[in-house]
């Protein structure tokens, strides 16, 4: 008797804590995002705080459950479920973007920008066009953010073609962007998803691979390599979307106040990556990286450095009417020359 008593008010406890006191908190829609940033990263404080932000405004009407990590796959994997309703959208790198709407990797041409001042004078004013582009795929940006410069790490200093062309280079599977930048350059990569590198470089499948300080020092990979090129390869662009399938649920008011939310936020998560950034070029001096300098002053390093902004211009050109139209590329292009021609000292910060 009594332990069928127990039993009851444990049952009744269980009810009331799953739909009374939990279902009050949940909101009515939950919108289910992923991303491969890592977990415990300073991005999740700020997701925490502009989903609080969110629920706030919209008096519980909308939330954000974010999976870190790429607990749900590579960003192919994502998009994969976003399209089969399993998720309604995720933090993208300009890899994952461009799978949706390719206009997008103007944004991030490899050789193009020297430093931050650059990429926001340019992006600043293709951003409207860009959420156009991914609005006409069926998506709605949330916000934009910078993931940061991307810089090549390798076991070997690279210092010449000729060593390049040696080495065992990772390519993001499926990266058309990627695929012109070796075939230009002659450089036959190994294709894989962002979530096989670190086994990969531990069975040596490849020993070359391009990423950012901080997510150098944050997946390990620095521990793996030996060498980083000071001179940047790209700057990666980064945005949060979301299916509208989810979003036309949403109330028209809810849907302002969301949008007036979030840019602000993922203004500061761009901030914070290039803090991280900063700090993880220590992190990563301390452990035992050789930064591979350049100098302008010095004539090999001037005919090395044209050669490789001859070749990227090569590949660029390659992906007109493939990727980006001639007009987005000019465009581009000016808006960059626009910048400057007003600041003509702009230049590659360089490591102390």
């Amino acid at each position: 008797m009594k332990r069928s008593l127990l039993l009851s008010i444990i049952y009744i406890s269980v009810l009331f804590f799953s739909t009374g006191v939990y279902a009050k908190n949940a909101p009515k829609i939950m919108i289910k995002m992923a991303t491969i940033a890592p977990r415990g990263s300073f991005i999740m404080k700020t997701i925490d705080e502009i989903d609080a932000e969110i629920r706030k405004q919209t008096n519980n009407e909308v939330g954000i459950k974010l999976y870190y990590g790429a607990v749900q796959g590579d960003e192919s994997d994502v998009l994969r479920k976003i399209r089969m309703g399993q998720l309604h959208g995720g933090m993208f790198t300009g890899n994952g973007l461009g799978r949706i709407a390719s206009q997008l990797r103007v944004m991030e041409l490899p050789y193009m920008f020297r430093n931050y001042d650059e990429v926001e004078y340019v992006r600043s004013r293709l951003r409207k066009k860009m959420a156009q582009f991914l609005n006409e795929k069926g998506f709605i940006v949330l916000g934009w953010n910078e993931i940061g410069f991307v810089y090549n790490f390798s076991k070997v200093p690279i210092l010449s073609l000729e060593i390049a062309r040696s080495q065992k280079w990772w390519m993001w599977a499926g990266d058309p962007m990627s695929q012109a930048m070796f075939d230009a350059f002659g450089i036959t990569p190994v294709p894989l998803s962002f979530t096989d590198v670190m086994t990969s470089l531990s069975t040596k499948l490849i020993d070359t691979a391009s990423i950012t300080p901080y997510g150098a020092v944050a997946y390990r990979w620095d521990t793996r390599f030996k060498y980083m090129n000071e001179y940047p390869t790209t700057n990666v662009v980064g945005a949060t979307i979301v299916s509208k399938r989810i979003w036309n649920k949403i109330s028209p008011n809810s849907q302002k106040k969301i949008l007036n939310i979030c840019q602000p936020y993922f203004d500061e998560i761009s901030r914070r990556s290039r803090e991280q950034d900063r700090k993880s070029i220590d992190v990563l001096k301390k452990s035992g990286i050789k930064i591979v300098e350049f100098d302008f002053k010095k004539e090999e390093d001037r005919k090395r450095l044209q050669f490789i902004f001859d070749t990227s211009r090569k590949a660029r050109e390659s992906m007109v009417g493939k990727l980006y139209s001639r007009q987005l590329l000019d465009e581009t292009l000016s808006l960059l020359a626009e910048y400057r021609k007003i600041h003509p000292d702009s230049n590659v910060v360089k490591f102390k």
